[in-house]
C-alpha cells in the first residue's frame, strides 16, 4: 500500500511540473509590457513653435502691417507677388489715369461754364455736328479702356492660376458666424477660429483679446498657420450662406458658397501676422468673423503640423516609396528562399544512395 501511494505521488508531481514551470514565464512577460507602457507615454510631444511655454502666441501684431490703419487711405502693404502687381497697377496706372481724367473734365466744365455763359455768348452757336470731336471722344475712351484692360486681365488670370502640385492646401469653411479650417494635405488637421472678445465681455478666467493678439474685432483664438515661400492653394466653401474669405495684405478675396468649391493660389513672401474679415453680408454677426493668418518659415510650419498630429506630404511620399520598395523586395526574397529550399532536397537525394551503398558494402565485408 505504501509503495502504491509513493508511485501515485511521484506521477502527480511529474504531471504538475510543466504547469508550474510555465507560470513564471507568464509573470515575467507581464512586467516587461507594463514597463514599456510608461516609456511610450513619456515620449514628449512636438512643441507648437507659434506658442510660448504658457501657451500664448509668440508672434505679436505689428502696427500698420497686415491690418488697417486709422485715417489711412492707401492700400495695405502687400506680401504676395499678385498683391505687389495689383498695388503697382493701382498706384502707377489707375490713380494717374483717374487723376488726369478728373482734372481734364473739371477744366472742360469750367471752360464751358465761363466761355458759353449768356453774358459772353449772347448768340448761341447752331453747330449740330463736329466730325473731329466725335472721332476724338470715341477713340480716346477706347484707348483708355485698352490701357486698363491689358494689365488687369493679366492680373485677373494670375489670381486664378492653378496651384502647383507641391502647394499646401488650406480649406476655409464659412459658418454663421466663424471660420473653420482644414489642411487635407497634412493629415486632415482641423481648426475652428472665433473672434476674441474684450476683457469686459468675458467671464473671469476666460481668454480675452490683448494687443499682442491683434486689433479689436480682428483677433482670433486660433490662427491659421501657413509657410512663407511655399505655394498655397486656398479652397473656400460654406455651411449655410455665402461668405467671403478676404485678407487685404494677400490681395485675396474669394467667395465661400455652400455646395461649391472656389479655388485660388498665392505665395506669402514675408513672415508676420495678417488679418482679414468676411467680406460678404452673411447675417446679423457678419462683422464678427475675422481672419488671422500667421506666416512662418517652412521649418516652423512642419513643426507646427507635427504638433497638431499631422504629417508633411514629403514624409508621406517617402514612407510610401519605402513601403513600395519593401513590397517589391519581398517577392524576390521569397522566390530566393523557395529556390534554396528546392535545391537542398535534390543534393540530399543524390548523396543518400551513395551513403546506403557504402553502408551495405561495410555490412557485407
Amino acid at each position: 500500500m505504501l509503495g502504491l501511494t509513493s508511485i501515485l505521488l511521484a506521477a502527480g508531481m511529474a504531471f504538475a511540473t510543466p504547469a508550474s514551470a510555465q507560470e513564471p514565464v507568464a509573470n515575467t512577460a507581464a512586467p516587461v509590457a507594463n514597463s514599456a507602457a510608461p516609456a511610450a507615454a513619456a515620449t514628449p510631444a512636438v512643441a507648437d513653435p507659434t506658442l510660448d511655454a504658457s501657451g500664448k502666441p509668440l508672434t505679436k501684431a505689428a502696427p500698420g502691417i497686415g491690418q488697417p490703419v486709422a485715417e489711412g487711405i492707401a492700400l495695405q502693404p502687400q506680401v504676395t507677388k499678385i498683391g505687389e502687381e495689383a498695388h503697382d497697377f493701382h498706384n502707377h496706372i489707375l490713380v494717374p489715369l483717374i487723376t488726369v481724367i478728373s482734372i481734364f473734365v473739371l477744366i472742360l466744365l469750367l471752360w464751358v461754364i465761363f466761355r458759353y455763359r449768356r453774358a459772353a455768348n449772347p448768340t448761341p452757336s447752331k453747330t449740330a455736328h463736329n466730325t473731329v470731336i466725335e472721332i476724338v471722344w470715341t477713340l480716346v475712351p477706347v484707348l483708355i479702356l485698352i490701357a486698363i484692360a491689358v494689365p488687369s486681365i493679366r492680373l485677373l488670370a494670375a489670381q486664378f492660376k492653378p496651384a502647383p502640385k507641391d502647394a499646401i492646401t488650406l480649406k476655409a469653411i464659412g459658418n454663421q458666424w466663424f471660420w473653420s479650417y482644414e489642411y487635407p494635405d497634412n493629415g486632415g488637421i482641423q481648426l475652428t477660429a472665433n473672434m476674441l472678445k474684450e476683457q469686459g465681455q468675458v467671464p473671469a478666467g476666460q481668454r480675452y483679446r490683448t494687443d499682442a493678439d491683434g486689433p479689436r474685432l480682428l483677433a482670433t483664438d486660433q490662427r491659421v498657420v501657413l509657410p512663407v515661400g511655399v505655394p498655397i492653394r486656398l479652397v473656400t466653401t460654406a455651411q449655410d450662406v455665402i461668405h467671403s474669405w478676404a485678407v487685404p495684405a494677400f490681395w485675396i478675396k474669394l467667395d465661400a458658397v455652400p455646395g461649391k468649391l472656389n479655388e485660388t493660389s498665392f505665395i506669402i513672401e514675408k513672415p508676420g501676422l495678417y488679418f482679414g474679415q468676411c467680406s460678404e453680408l452673411c447675417g446679423a454677426r457678419h462683422a464678427y468673423m475675422p481672419i488671422a493668418v500667421e506666416a512662418v518659415s517652412p521649418a516652423e510650419f512642419a513643426q507646427w503640423v507635427k504638433s497638431k498630429g499631422g504629417t508633411m506630404p514629403a514624409e508621406v511620399a517617402a514612407a510610401a516609396a519605402a513601403e513600395a520598395a519593401q513590397n517589391a523586395a519581398a517577392p524576390a526574397a521569397a522566390n530566393a528562399a523557395e529556390t534554396n529550399a528546392a535545391a537542398e532536397p535534390a543534393a540530399t537525394n543524390e548523396t543518400a544512395p551513395a551513403a546506403s551503398a557504402a553502408a551495405g558494402n561495410t555490412t557485407g565485408n
